[in-house]
């Protein structure tokens, strides 16, 4: 079966956009690896219509039902590769399976870099964090902690001083520190702690602290992770000639999200993103209209 349409990565863009083309009648795929970022955030607490958070996995379960209900087929696979054939695509997945499809999305997403603590992907969204633009709004006027990797933690801890100035940062891997960043941290009056964190302190979801070396401990019930050297997942835009930026980020056509290969689109946070989940649904739209206009 040739598809009208194929969607890589079955994500929060992913799905929007499968929806979209479901509502226009076309033959839509979704190939999802499950172990994106969505996959892990317990709760996102900026989206219009649930001011109580609503958890990633629970905005793709709905959307899955939700797409599955308008005919879009939708498989659980890594794909490792992409090909163009003539006026097709050509999908290869991890167990052999080739997918085809005339049109090709990539929303294929970034996983952040974290450190393997016990109790941290239970908390995220809920007492740790990965963005200040979506959550900086929870540590608002008390004590938080950044724990992260010379200059990507502190420049996360800088930026957080808009909400508060009771930040602790510890340099978890304990890597050098740009002399502007340790001066801007010294001038917002930031204590650093170099070395790791050897346990967090939980229970259920809530963080309650951290176990440091030498047995010392940080009480705090809120933190934010930096640990820069996130994974691009465009890798198989690289296989297409697709242009992509240094980081590895996807540039696409500001109206269109169409990318430097006809046909291909790419939306979400492998782009050039602003990593909230708004923007990656609104994109997966906005591509998805874009393909259906190409169809025509």
């Amino acid at each position: 079966m040739i598809y009208d349409c194929a969607i890589v990565g079955g994500g929060l863009s992913g799905l929007q956009a499968a929806i979209q083309l479901g509502r226009y009648g076309h033959s839509t795929l979704v190939l999802d690896a499950a172990d994106g970022r969505s996959t892990w955030c317990r709760s996102y607490n900026n989206l219009l219509g649930w001011p109580d958070g609503v958890s990633g996995a629970e905005l793709r379960r709905i959307g899955a039902r939700q797409a599955a209900q308008l005919g879009v087929h939708l498989v659980e696979t890594w794909v490792e590769h992409a090909a163009r054939e003539a006026d097709r695509f050509e999908l290869a997945a991890r167990d052999g399976t080739i997918y085809r499809a005339r049109r090709l999305l990539l929303a294929t997403g970034v996983v952040d870099r974290l450190p393997p603590l016990d109790g941290l992907i239970a908390c995220l969204g809920i007492s740790l964090f990965v963005c200040p633009d979506c959550d900086g709004y929870e540590v608002r006027d008390r004590p938080a902690v950044v724990i992260g990797s010379g200059d990507a933690g502190a420049a996360m801890a800088i930026k957080l001083t808009y909400w508060t100035t009771q930040l602790t940062y510890i340099n978890h891997e304990a890597r050098a520190i740009s002399g502007t960043l340790a001066e801007q941290l010294r001038q917002h009056r930031i204590p650093m702690i170099e070395g790791p964190v050897l346990r967090l302190r939980t229970e259920s979801e809530r963080l309650l602290g951290l176990e440091l070396d030498e047995g010392s401990y940080i009480p705090v019930d809120r933190g934010f992770l930096a640990f820069g050297g996130n994974e691009v997942r465009s890798g198989l835009a690289e296989q297409l000639g697709v242009e992509r930026l240094e980081n590895r980020h996807i540039l696409t056509d500001a109206r269109s999200k169409m990318t430097s290969v006809a046909h291909v689109w790419a939306t979400g946070d492998v782009g050039v993103h602003a990593e909230q989940a708004s923007i990656a649904m609104g994109e997966g739209v906005q591509a998805a209209i874009w393909m259906h206009k190409s169809l025509l």
